[in-house]
């Protein structure tokens, strides 16, 4: 399994980021314009909490609110768990599985790098077995 660093280099170093003060509409078009589930919550460059679809879910459309007068701030999530580029993927899909969640940021002291998905983890995990699957047949014939 690869470091998470080797991940990131993969998306060129984007980071996709609200602030607390955003409205949840701004992050759902935000959401929806790159394709994500997750933004990471910014403020001043430090990493305070993630919005997730979920989030806006449980939070603002079961419940019957207005996204465009809610802030962000009101529903992200602030106990965030985060991980370093050294961790490697396996580590963090067990994390991921204990702690029930979808995103995890990686964080290098107190700069934010950007943030994996459990997608990016089975992405790593199905190109891992299929490099397996290749070298076993190529031993096999051989």
């Amino acid at each position: 399994m690869k470091p998470v660093s080797e991940l990131l280099r993969q998306r060129e170093g984007t980071i996709w980021h609200v602030r607390p003060e955003d409205t949840v509409f701004a992050a759902l078009q935000l959401l929806a314009q790159h394709e994500v589930g997750a933004l990471m919550v910014m403020d001043k460059g430090r990493l305070v909490g993630v919005v997730s679809e979920r989030d806006y879910t449980r939070k603002v459309a079961l419940q019957g609110r207005n996204s465009k007068e809610m802030l962000v701030s009101e529903i992200m999530t602030s106990n965030v768990y985060t991980v370093s580029p050294k961790t490697r993927t396996r580590q963090c899909m067990a994390l991921m599985s204990e702690k029930r969640i979808r995103h995890l940021p990686v964080i290098e002291g107190d700069t934010v790098l950007g943030m994996i998905s459990i997608r990016d983890i089975m992405d790593d995990i199905i190109e891992g077995h299929e490099v397996t699957i290749a070298q076993l047949e190529s031993y096999i014939q051989s």
